[in-house]
């Protein structure tokens, strides 16, 4: 199917990686429609920041995943939908359990209801690594065992699972992606990237952190929205669940060490108790293998490896530190 024909929806078009995302696919040529999160200000989140050779080839629809008949209303006349919608901050999901099963588990089932009602000809649902928990293994692979370590990552796990079974039971189009820890411009500053650029661009040496010692894989947002890309247009990808990730395993600590490197300053860490995870909940290591999306769809990442990381960093910083988008962040104090 060529570009042209192609309508994608993509929910949670407001967000970080959202915002990327759909920038990408009108770059591309695709004719997209924005799901943002319905508000009374008629903020569409990050997309409001888009330019407006981007905003004007775009259709915007203010909705909420967790209503079934506004999402479907999205989808008429979509043929790919590309779901990103979801609560994604754990230490908001430790306090606020409810709301994460309202929107990711019984918000994805509204997509896949409605695309199997639809005939949508293809879904691809955003995952997490947190679904692994911690490492039992390395580099983990799609067959790793799934562990709620978090309420946050048990509704994961039910929203991929539900996504899943419309696939076996009714040979809905899905496809799983599941990216490991994505970085980059207009990240949450309730991410530790964001966290310790946007400290150290406020002035802040001494700056505060949770543990340090749990490793991540991370991943340039333009790696990650590559990948959702090639699941879409791929399809040997229909049932699957596939890693985005570098495959490239570092600290959280030695991560705050190259950034300020970056950022030419010394700094000191402060445990912040408040930013602790309870000892069960925390995910101490995460390491991707990318080896099935390399295989099913050509897919390898342009920042993997330290110089890669590095490099990514170097993007982020570059827009953290423009005094116009680091006011958009409230550096002095704990976002969860």
């Amino acid at each position: 199917m060529l570009m042209s024909n192609k309508k994608v929806l993509v929910t949670g078009a407001d967000g970080f990686i959202g915002s990327h995302l759909t920038e990408e696919l009108i770059r591309q040529g695709y004719d997209v429609r924005a799901f943002v999160y319905y508000n009374s200000f008629n903020s569409w989140g990050w997309i409001d920041q888009s330019s407006n050779e981007i905003k004007k080839d775009l259709d915007v629809f203010a909705g909420d995943i967790r209503d079934p008949h506004g999402i479907k209303e999205a989808m008429k006349g979509c043929t790919h939908v590309l779901n990103l919608a979801a609560l994604i901050a754990i230490p908001y999901s430790y306090h606020s359990p409810d709301t994460y099963v309202d929107t990711n588990i019984k918000g994805t089932l509204n997509v896949v209801q409605a695309a199997r009602e639809l005939n949508i000809e293809k879904v691809v649902h955003t995952s997490t690594s947190e679904v692994y928990g911690t490492a039992q293994y390395v580099p983990i692979d799609e067959n790793h065992p799934l562990q709620g370590q978090s309420p946050y990552s048990a509704s994961k796990i039910g929203a991929d699972q539900m996504a899943l079974s419309f696939y076996k039971s009714f040979d809905t189009p899905v496809s799983i992606i599941r990216p490991f820890n994505t970085y980059g411009p207009r990240q949450s500053a309730r991410a530790v990237i964001p966290t310790i650029i946007g400290q150290l661009a406020a002035g802040t040496t001494n700056i505060k952190l949770g543990a340090i010692s749990p490793t991540r894989d991370f991943n340039f947002v333009k790696d990650t929205v590559n990948g959702f890309i090639s699941i879409m247009n791929s399809d040997k990808s229909n049932g699957e669940v596939i890693n985005i990730g570098s495959n490239y395993e570092v600290s959280i600590g030695e991560t705050a060490e190259i950034i300020a490197d970056i950022m030419n300053v010394k700094l000191t860490i402060e445990t912040d108790e408040q930013r602790i995870r309870p000892g069960k909940s925390e995910v101490e290591r995460l390491w991707a293998d990318n080896q099935k999306a390399k295989e099913i769809l050509g897919w390898e990442p342009n920042y993997g490896g330290r110089a890669g990381l590095r490099r990514g960093l170097e993007e982020t910083i570059e827009w953290f530190t423009n005094s116009k988008n680091l006011a958009s962040y409230k550096t002095d104090v704990y976002n969860i």
